[in-house]
């Protein structure tokens, strides 16, 4: 019945809600026993993860190119270490890729555009996402989260900014489905999962 293996990315600024989603969705594809792999950027790989606690941490202070350059290099390894041995052979889930780069660096931090869409041909080579749940939430609405890292620190102006870049990557894209996150939760996750029917 499922026989498609896409690459399916959930984005979103912190508090959207997508890594709610992106479990839930894992949790369909388990208890129906079709393959896949998760994983979350940055992180996913063992040295990504490593990555992914530098960059996070609360006591860093990087130059935002700095920040770029550990984001790529903790992509390159999941191209290299994960991602090429199930591309096209299972259904890969991420929590968060290569337009969360664009939205947060280029949209929120103001890094030159061409230079990270280079930096990203460069390392996914032939990969490229199939679909991208974009999760968004009026800042009203924005939950402050448990488990804070050195993005939590970030004001409303900044998470506004960013989630408006989000919204120009997906305008008039059908490989994008935005999830209205101030919807009621039920609601989006029956969007979503008869969504994910029709990619697989």
């Amino acid at each position: 019945m499922y026989k498609k293996k896409p690459l399916i990315v959930f984005e979103g600024i912190e508090g959207s809600g997508k890594t709610f989603h992106i479990n839930n969705v894992a949790k369909f594809l388990k208890k129906n026993k079709i393959n896949y792999i998760k994983f979350r950027e940055p992180g996913g790989s063992k040295n990504s993860e490593i990555i992914r606690r530098i960059i996070l941490k609360k006591k860093s202070n990087f130059n935002i190119l700095t920040d770029l350059f550990l984001y790529m290099a903790a992509r390159t390894e999941n191209i290299e270490k994960i991602i090429k041995k199930n591309y096209k052979k299972k259904i890969i889930l991420i929590d968060r890729f290569v337009d969360s780069t664009m939205a947060y660096q280029h949209y929120g931090m103001g890094i030159n555009k061409k230079m990270i869409i280079l930096l990203n041909k460069t390392s996914l080579k032939q990969v490229k996402p199939d679909f991208t749940f974009l999760n968004i939430v009026s800042m009203q609405n924005l939950k402050k989260r448990k488990n804070k890292n050195r993005y939590d620190s970030f004001n409303n102006r900044f998470y506004n900014k960013v989630q408006k870049g989000y919204i120009k990557l997906a305008k008039n894209n059908k490989k994008y489905l935005i999830i209205d996150s101030n919807k009621k939760i039920n609601e989006n996750k029956n969007l979503i999962l008869k969504q994910i029917k029709k990619l697989i």
